[in-house]
């Protein structure tokens, strides 16, 4: 019973470091949303745009943030609950196997559409950094 149940466990534990690595993320681009905002009073004509557009891409970023780290959530959890039910089946001996692998399943299906969003994260960032480096102009075009 307890080896069954260390898979799901050190998942857990995976994903609860890939959701700390999320909310600093979302931290990051929040923090850097409020410091443009409070820029765009006093810039010209000419950055206005530029800046506008970052925080439009950080606006973008803070809402497949947020919905990587509900995906990433309902991961865990996923995987918590099958933890808890692979030890009330071994305990009351009820054959939950269909019920474990459609958990354990939805647990990674879930996780897989966290990294997937993750990754379209990361393609964000990267824009709003040229964008960055342009209004800079230190960006090629």
């Amino acid at each position: 019973m307890l080896q069954t149940a260390i898979s799901p466990v050190i998942l857990v534990s995976g994903i609860g470091l890939f959701l700390l690595s999320m909310t600093n993320r979302l931290d990051r681009a929040i923090d850097r949303a409020r410091i443009i905002d409070s820029q765009l009073a006093g810039v010209g004509d000419s950055q206005r745009p530029s800046m506008e557009a970052q925080l439009s891409i950080l606006w973008k970023r803070a809402r497949v943030i947020r919905a990587c780290i509900i995906l990433s959530a309902g991961s865990a959890l996923s995987a918590a609950l099958l933890v808890i039910l692979i030890f009330i089946s071994a305990l009351t001996g009820i054959n939950a196997g269909w019920f474990a692998a459609g958990l354990f399943t939805l647990c990674m299906l879930l996780l897989i559409a966290s990294l997937a969003l993750f990754i379209h994260d990361i393609n964000q960032s990267c824009a709003a950094l040229k964008l960055e480096l342009q209004l800079q102009g230190l960006g090629d075009s």
